[in-house]
């Protein structure tokens, strides 16, 4: 399809009749018209980073350091944007990036996400924090191709269960992300108190699974568990307390009388996470699934090697967006020294600062298999729901087919380091 010319046409035609785009086409612009729809808490939360959020300046500006150069008189009008990874074939090297908590963006979360994604032929990860379940995101989407993404947590029976759900949903690859064993020091959130989490959002995979019900249920008769956090109730937080009985399955006055959705709360924060875990681990999960294991948060040659080491068929080259660890180095200037080494040996993908087309031709340059998209897709997701993620992902193909057209490239396959000045 030439995304570019028709997009580019249909813009300008319904600019005549004083039809606007559905959301802005400027990354900056994006985030500000989104900021507007969203409340403080809910902003925060998914534009924030760690420490002073220079991670997430430097993820930005360092695509600034790769500047690209064109060949002239070797345009094409039939551009090839399709890729292959890890035996699948893809319409183009944009994936949709997990994103935890989308209902904060929009009520239809994951699945608006998963219908754009389909409409636009577009791989959507599904994240572990979802909001609605990867089965009834499955059932959206058809044949569309998806992902899941693996927080470890303290239960190898829950890992176990969220696999099998995944081979279930027929997704493609399992991505386990390595670098959110802790939740970094995020001062916005912390200064609004707000984890959104504690409110029952982003725990649609919990809830609707088995093991973690069975957890639930023992903790139910656990005495420590159920002393936690007894305090003298606010008003803010009875509300708090209503919004979880009301989200939690089941019956509000059940959910409030026993206790249940509180319980269920606590189990999900006491396992949410793994600190502990090494590399050996992932020798264990891949005794535990035949889907291909990608790892997400690889910065380093040595980590590489050691998921190479430890059998995962891919990584991806990510610093979690800059939500981590502040004052850290920008993932772009990583991605260069890993592809070189073990680019046909294992699949290579790119995370964290992708704001356009341009950036993705610049992440393929250097090396990258194919990039994932976060923020900007949640923005849309904020301002116009299914139609603005649908848009954006239309946007992005758009101005990438037509800057590979201006600059000599007729296939994704073409782009490497020579397009790079």
């Amino acid at each position: 399809m030439n995304y570019g010319t028709q997009t580019q046409r249909q813009i300008f035609t319904n600019g005549m009749m004083g039809k606007k785009p559905p959301i802005p086409l400027h990354y900056t612009h994006l985030k500000s018209q989104a900021q507007a729809k969203l409340t403080a808490e809910q902003f925060a939360y998914i534009d924030g980073g760690a420490g002073q959020g220079r991670t997430i300046r430097a993820n930005e500006k360092g695509f600034e350091k790769y500047p690209l150069k064109a060949s002239m008189m070797k345009a094409s009008s039939n551009i090839n944007l399709e890729v292959s990874i890890l035996g699948h074939k893809y319409a183009s090297p944009i994936l949709a990036a997990p994103i935890g908590v989308l209902e904060m963006a929009h009520p239809s979360a994951d699945i608006g996400v998963a219908k754009a994604c389909k409409t636009m032929k577009t791989p959507m990860i599904f994240s572990s924090q979802a909001s609605f379940s990867m089965e009834k995101c499955a059932a959206v989407m058809d044949d569309s191709p998806r992902w899941f993404q693996l927080y470890w947590s303290k239960s190898d029976e829950l890992v176990q269960s969220f696999l099998s759900r995944a081979e279930s949903c027929k997704c493609d690859a399992i991505v386990v992300t390595l670098d959110t064993t802790r939740l970094g020091w995020r001062p916005r959130d912390l200064e609004l108190g707000y984890l959104p989490f504690l409110r029952g959002l982003g725990l649609a995979h919990y809830y609707s699974d088995p093991v973690f019900q069975y957890l639930v249920n023992q903790n139910m008769n656990n005495d420590n568990l159920q002393d936690e956090g007894k305090n003298t109730i606010s008003f803010s937080g009875l509300c708090n307390l209503i919004r979880l009985c009301n989200k939690y399955p089941g019956s509000f006055r059940s959910n409030l009388i026993t206790g249940r959705a509180l319980t269920a709360v606590r189990t999900f924060t006491n396992i949410y996470m793994r600190p502990e875990l090494k590399w050996g681990d992932l020798i264990r999960l891949r005794k535990m699934t035949n889907l291909p294991i990608v790892v997400k948060g690889v910065q380093t040659l040595e980590d590489v090697h050691m998921a190479e080491q430890s059998g995962v068929d891919g990584v991806i080259v990510s610093n979690h967006g800059g939500r981590q660890i502040d004052g850290g180095v920008a993932a772009i200037h990583c991605l260069r020294s890993i592809a070189q080494e073990y680019s046909g040996h294992m699949s290579i993908l790119f995370d964290s600062g992708i704001r356009s087309g341009a950036d993705v031709i610049k992440a393929l340059a250097l090396g990258a298999d194919a990039v994932l998209v976060g923020r900007p897709y949640v923005y849309a997701l904020a301002i116009a729901g299914e139609t603005g993620v649908e848009t954006l992902f239309r946007h992005y193909l758009a101005e990438l087919e037509l800057q590979m057209s201006l600059m000599g490239i007729s296939s994704i396959k073409e782009i490497n380091s020579d397009v790079l000045y």
